[in-house]
């Protein structure tokens, strides 16, 4: 298959041709390609953040509804999802709102595949599916929630300190007035009820479909994914080996070369996109439905 430079030639002899929507033609041969090689529905669900486009319409809004209700439209359901995920996550409500929706629509039978990053979110539905198909190259991140960039468990560990410091030692109360005078009120409350949110959707969400009602690995899993402390950074980039460590049902994407080519094909079409068409998002089916954020959503 196509490596990342062959893959622009390709589009680019396709353009030469005359096709003015060389783009979306070469990528939408492969994601029917794997479609062909599964038998399975497939949606890409891709952001363009790694562009630097802008960030309020690559992340998980709940405009992707819209995208998922569209794209999702005369498929055969009985055939499954794969659910191909490239984002940096985003908002939690549209998450859950998304991930019901799909359930609503395949049941349990919904397999994610991360070609290369899936975070926060992006983890989030990620951990609801059945199984996540990852790469030696595959990421996944924390799921553990952030208050206007800053993570929720850093705020509330912050405000512990102060107490315990100022218990200990009144004078360093000026110090610490500087940095918890910043606290809008209900922020701690806030905070907590996030960390409570995002771990209880992804308990709820792995003891229904990968864990089957397995507690302790769920248990296991949340540990990981779920605890600040453990991982240091929102930013942190879960590895394949560290995923199947925890428990997760991880396919090994090298173990079927030809998906492993489509797949990785694909992406590189994606990314293609994004770099030449000033797209922040696309969602996109099999059978060539797309809905794209391009200064707004539309679909093609």
């Amino acid at each position: 298959m196509p490596n990342w430079k062959e893959v622009l030639e390709e589009i680019q002899t396709e353009a030469n041709s005359g096709n003015p929507q060389a783009l979306d033609t070469i990528r939408r041969k492969y994601v029917t390609a794997i479609h062909n090689h599964t038998g399975r529905n497939v949606i890409a669900y891709y952001s363009g953040w790694l562009q630097g486009r802008n960030m309020n319409d690559a992340q998980v809004n709940d405009r992707d509804k819209n995208a998922f209700m569209c794209n999702i439209h005369k498929l055969d359901r009985k055939l499954g999802l794969d659910l191909i995920i490239h984002t940096p996550g985003g908002d939690l409500a549209a998450t859950e709102s998304i991930v019901d929706y799909l359930y609503s629509m395949f049941g349990n039978d919904i397999r994610a595949i991360v070609p290369q990053i899936s975070m926060s979110a992006g983890t989030l539905i990620a951990l609801s599916c059945k199984e996540i198909m990852m790469g030696k190259q595959s990421n996944l991140g924390p799921i553990d929630p952030q208050m206007g960039g800053v993570p929720c468990q850093g705020i509330i560990d912050e405000f512990q300190q102060a107490v315990s410091e100022v218990t200990a030692n009144p004078m360093s109360a000026p110090l610490w007035q500087v940095i918890i005078g910043k606290y809008h009120p209900t922020l701690l409350n806030s905070c907590k009820h996030a960390i409570d949110w995002s771990n209880k959707l992804a308990e709820e969400w792995l003891m229904r479909n990968m864990c089957s009602r397995n507690n302790a690995m769920t248990a296991s899993i949340l540990s990981v994914f779920g605890d600040h402390n453990a991982q240091k950074s929102h930013a942190r980039h879960i590895s394949r080996e560290a995923c199947m460590r925890t428990g997760l049902a991880i396919v090994e994407m090298e173990s079927d070369n030809l998906l492993q080519d489509l797949i990785l094909t694909a992406h590189h079409a994606f990314m293609h996109t994004f770099a030449h068409a000033g797209v922040s998002k696309i969602v996109e089916n099999h059978l060539g439905v797309a809905y794209m954020e391009v200064d707004g959503p539309r679909t093609r």
